[in-house]
This record gives C-alpha cells, sequence and structure tokens, in this order.
C-alpha cells in the first residue's frame, strides 16, 4: 500500500510529530528516503535518524511508510475554502492548447508535444488523468490513440516489477492538482 500526502512545507508538519525517516538501500547501503517516514515505532539507526528496515522490507513486516511530498504550487492557496474553490471550479481546458502556459502547469511542463499527438483534446478530469497516466514509461505505447482506445488499457497494471506505470487513482490526484493549477493561473490573471 502506498499513501501520498501532498503538503505546501513537509517540514512544518514533521517539526510537529514524532517519526522516523524510512530508509532504502543503495548499493548495499541503507540511506535516508527521500519522502518516507514512518509514524510507529520500529527499530531505528540513531546514528543516521534513520530507520535500519529498509522500507521494502519494513512494509512485509507490517509497518507503514507514508511518503509526505513537498507540493510548492499549494503555498499559493490561501485556505481550505479557497482549494475547494479551486477544485470545484471547472478549467478551461483550452489554456492545455498553448505551450505557454503547458510549460507551467504541474505535471505537464515539457510535455506539450506528447499533448499534441494526442487526437482529441483533453477537456475533462478523466481524460487529463489518463494523459498523465501515458506519460509514463509502461503506457507510452498509447500516445496518439483515441481516449475510446486508451481508456480500454491505461488502468490495467503492466507485466513485470519494473515497469513505472500510475494507478488510476494516483493519476486522478495528480489530475486535480493540475486543474488547481491551472485556475491559479486564470486567477492570477485576473
Amino acid at each position: 500500500m502506498d499513501i501520498d500526502i501532498d503538503l505546501a512545507d513537509r517540514e512544518q508538519l514533521l517539526k510537529l510529530v514524532k517519526h522516523i525517516p524510512a530508509s532504502m538501500n543503495k548499493q548495499g547501503e541503507l540511506v535516508k528516503h527521500n519522502t518516507g517516514v514512518y509514524f510507529q515505532f520500529l527499530p531505528w539507526n540513531w546514528n543516521k535518524n534513520l530507520s535500519s528496515v529498509e522500507y521494502e522490507s519494513a512494509e512485509t513486516q507490517g509497518y507503514f511508510k507514508i511518503d509526505l511530498l513537498n507540493v510548492h504550487l499549494y503555498k499559493q492557496v490561501k485556505n481550505e475554502d479557497h482549494l475547494d474553490q479551486l477544485l470545484a471550479q471547472e478549467p478551461i481546458w483550452e489554456m492545455l492548447e498553448h505551450e505557454d502556459i503547458v510549460n507551467q502547469l504541474t505535471h505537464l511542463n515539457a510535455n506539450f508535444d506528447t499533448l499534441r499527438k494526442m487526437p482529441e483534446p483533453v477537456d475533462n478530469i478523466i481524460k487529463l488523468a489518463m494523459f498523465l497516466a501515458i506519460m509514463r514509461p509502461s503506457k507510452r505505447h498509447l500516445i496518439g490513440k483515441p481516449w475510446s482506445e486508451v481508456a480500454e488499457t491505461v488502468w490495467e497494471k503492466p507485466s513485470g516489477s519494473s515497469n513505472y506505470y500510475f494507478k488510476k487513482a494516483h493519476a486522478l490526484a495528480y489530475a486535480h492538482l493540475v486543474v488547481v493549477h491551472m485556475n491559479l493561473l486564470v486567477e492570477q490573471t485576473s
């Protein structure tokens, strides 16, 4: 199981709660995981201030890692009501037809050319989530296909452990963040 929590500044939360940074194996040495923390006690290396159990092994032993991700875009969101408003507002989907705007958008930047290869526009949250999914290595073969064809297999888990892909829930969460960013850009120009 993988739980990601997006924060404007993860360090603010980590100052307030007891936690143990997760570790990962890098060339035979345990090093700090970029985002993972445990809010439960588990064996830890106090010299390095991190878990002494590598995160993949820790999961099989029943420990629960949470990834706290810095999403600096949230610094532009005033409060929870503002976020709700940005999420509820239908974005101007035509913004995705402009390279200068796409290059600014979180998770989409530098993918304007890929977006242009799609035979139909991205004009709703589901299509945006599917687009974010087909940008990943194991789903790139779907670039340029109609959305109806993409929808048939985009959420299927690829065979093999090295095939990176997005689960639907993850892609939808990212798509909602892109919508928030689109609406923030409109709000800032108004």
